[in-house]
């Protein structure tokens, strides 16, 4: 039987030679051991580890520091089922590269080390581990776990599970992925600071309730948010850019892992697999491809609106166009408020496009200003200039139309790169100020009787942008005795030293990412994808639907309970959204129909449930169990295991007699079955070779 693809199926493994006495020793952290102890665990061991000496990533895993860390990642595979361990990794990665250590290279060098592990992790992990681990969210606890007493909650100050991830229905609704300020943990638990307390305890790590507070606070920035969240945050470019983490993503896009599967009052926010049989269809909705089609085909329309406006250009009134841009623009607006909302600030800022959105906003909001003071007050100055700040929106808002270019490796690799050298011309650009002011000061007094400073100032500007002939014109002008000499000096420092260094600079920038461009391309890609999938809210209404429920629903809100709040926003979205629903729909059964058609003319029919004629999905074909699982386990751990039906590539079964079972849940137990006897097979010989 031919062996499926699976999501761990590009990962290598590292062979685990004889420990040594020179290591430090490999922390043990237990299943249910809180975050705080985690990160403390790894920040000491990855610290002793790496102590003195910077290495790149490609060089991590191959030099002696790098067999300390796969004695941790040993360990870690064998005795450990801690779910915090990757976004422990993740916390200590943006720690590490915002150190201000005395040698960055160190600090560099250890960040790296937290991307080595965490992808080896990944890649010994089994499917339903792999989405606890990457895409399940940090927690915090509850005021009511708060105030429970420290007997109580345990050792760490952690409720039971149920309690911590009990919330009601009106915070998962509109709850945001971080905390604020103003209800920090720090501040809900009410601990004071310890003097001295920090990552660098003993390696036991610390149950102080006082102390695990103040931990708490410090990564309070990145509760609500998951590994993958995390990673983008600290600029985990190396692990995000993997193969077994970029198949997670790639399955995230397309909506074969999804955080919603069901419309109703009670359903919550968890990652699993797409299941067609059980999920409601407006689930689909959440699809990160189908919300960025329905995104452009809304910014195609506010293009539209926004030309139509401008050539009827009405000074007297508002027409139809225009009041149709107004609820656009105030759609938009709203949505981009909710999504910063969701999403929160750390997160939110790592958008490329965020300053276009914020440009669009902006420019819209200006025009709507300008423009009902201008027919208030019957001026036809202010209503020329309304439009006229109407014509800069352009700029904001083509651009922000093409960046579904993005997606493409190509032009997506371009975006990083303009990014780059954007960075690199705004450092330069000081040196240009200074050496302008400091010219266009004696330039003046100079000729103070004959050029004013506005003169001057756009005489220099233009010598700068290569002008040179109109310089050297006018420096007899300036001053008899000094202009040709001074002006000669202006010409060579702009126009040769600095352009030069200008450009040099930039093509440095340039080579720097383009040596890097893919993994440039698959962070931003991670982002891209992140984004529209990270929102809590069950109900999402897209553009210019939105303004209904703001305008109708928020309004019931003071008289209201949260239940039937979201009751009456699930119905409104099932009335609303029936077209959106139905166009998806369409598009997946053509793909199916399509699908159906190009197996049942191969032989053997490898992708289609015989008997049945039912196509089987890109889930059960390309995420079954793989031999990496049989490779992870070669250590000779039973690793836990939960049930075989909550595996990717095993479809639910249907009650009902036995001659109606599908043939290929069948085929999927007997891919479980394979996986296991290659397991025993791998951890005999294992046994073995140990003998």
């Amino acid at each position: 039987m031919t062996t499926m693809p699976s999501i761990n199926q590009d990962c290598s493994t590292s062979s685990i030679g004889p420990q040594g006495n020179d290591h430090p020793d490999v922390p043990i952290i237990d299943d249910d051991e809180p975050l705080v102890d985690v990160v403390r665990k790894l920040y000491n061991y990855l610290t002793l580890t790496i102590s003195d000496v910077s290495y790149t990533f490609e060089q991590i895993g191959s030099t002696s520091h790098g067999y300390s860390l796969r004695l941790l990642i040993h360990s870690l595979v064998e005795s450990s089922h801690n779910t915090y361990i990757i976004p422990a990794l993740m916390i200590l990665k943006w720690q590490f590269d915002n150190a201000a250590d005395y040698d960055w290279g160190v600090s560099e060098s250890r960040g790296y080390a937290c991307e080595y592990v965490a992808w080896q992790i990944v890649c010994h992990l089994n499917q339903r581990e792999t989405l606890e681990y990457l895409l399940e969210e940090l927690t915090w606890p509850t005021q009511k776990a708060i105030n429970l007493p420290q007997a109580e909650m345990g050792a760490s100050g952690y409720s039971s599970a149920a309690t911590t991830n009990h919330r009601t229905l009106e915070e998962d609704e509109r709850a945001p992925l971080l905390l604020s300020s103003s209800s920090s943990l720090y501040r809900f638990f009410g601990g004071t600071r310890r003097l001295g307390s920090s990552l660098e305890d003993d390696n036991r790590g610390s149950h102080d309730f006082t102390h695990d507070a103040y931990e708490l606070e410090k990564f309070s920035l990145f509760f609500g948010l998951n590994a993958l969240e995390i990673a983008t945050i600290a600029h985990a470019k190396k692990f995000l850019s993997q193969k077994v983490v970029q198949r997670v993503i790639d399955y995230i896009w397309k909506g074969e892992i999804v955080f919603w599967d069901t419309l109703s009052v009670h359903s919550t926010k968890r990652p699993h697999f797409f299941n067609k049989r059980t999920a409601d269809p407006y689930s689909r909705l959440r699809v990160p491809v189908y919300r960025k089609a329905f995104e452009a085909a809304f910014f195609v329309s506010f293009l539209f609106l926004y030309y139509a406006v401008l050539v009827e250009r009405k000074s007297t009134g508002i027409g139809i166009f225009e009041t149709l841009m107004y609820f656009w623009i105030a759609a938009f607006a709203y949505d981009e408020v909710s999504g910063m909302a969701d999403a929160g600030m750390l997160f939110y800022q790592m958008d490329f496009w965020k300053l276009w959105n914020m440009g669009i906003i902006g420019t819209g909001l200006a025009f709507v200003i300008s423009r009902i003071i201008g027919l208030a007050e019957d001026s036809e100055y202010i209503t020329d200039l309304s439009f006229d700040i109407l014509s800069l929106e352009a700029l904001f808002l083509v651009p922000r139309i093409c960046s579904l270019v993005s997606l493409n490796s190509y032009f997506g690799s371009l975006i990083p790169v303009l990014k780059e050298m954007t960075k690199s011309f705004f450092r330069f650009m000081p040196v240009v100020v200074v050496l302008y002011i400091g010219f266009l000061t004696t330039f003046t007094m100079l000729a103070r009787d004959r050029l004013s400073l506005r003169q001057m100032s756009w005489i220099l500007v233009k010598v700068f942008f290569g002008s040179n002939v109109l310089g050297f014109d006018i420096a007899h002008e300036i001053s008899p005795i000094f202009g040709y000499g001074l002006m000669l000096i202006f010409v060579s420092m702009t126009n040769l030293l600095l352009i030069s260094s200008l450009v040099s600079l930039m093509s440095m920038s340039l080579e720097g990412v383009m040596a890097h461009a893919r993994e440039e391309y698959l962070f931003q890609l991670s982002i891209y994808v992140l984004e529209s999938s990270n929102s809590r809210r069950l109900t999402y209404f897209m553009p210019p639907l939105n303004l209904i429920p703001l305008l109708c629903i928020r309004p019931l809100r003071l008289f209201l309970p949260a239940e039937h709040i979201r009751r009456v926003r699930i119905v409104l979205l099932r009335a609303t959204h029936l077209p959106f629903v139905a166009l998806i729909w369409a598009y997946e059964s053509s793909r199916r129909y399509v699908s159906r058609r190009n197996t049942s003319s191969q032989w053997p029919p490898t992708a289609t449930a015989r008997g049945s004629g039912r196509p089987v999905s890109s889930i059960q074909t390309g995420l079954a169990f793989s031999t990496a699982d049989a490779r992870s386990l070669s250590s000779g751990r039973a690793r836990k295991q939960p049930n075989p039906e909550q595996y990717i590539g095993v479809r639910g079964r249907n009650a009902g007699p036995a001659e109606s079972v599908d043939l290929a849940d069948m085929i999927d137990e007997v891919e479980r079955l394979r996986t296991q006897v290659e397991r025993v097979a791998a951890t005999v010989t294992l046994h073995h070779r140990v003998q």
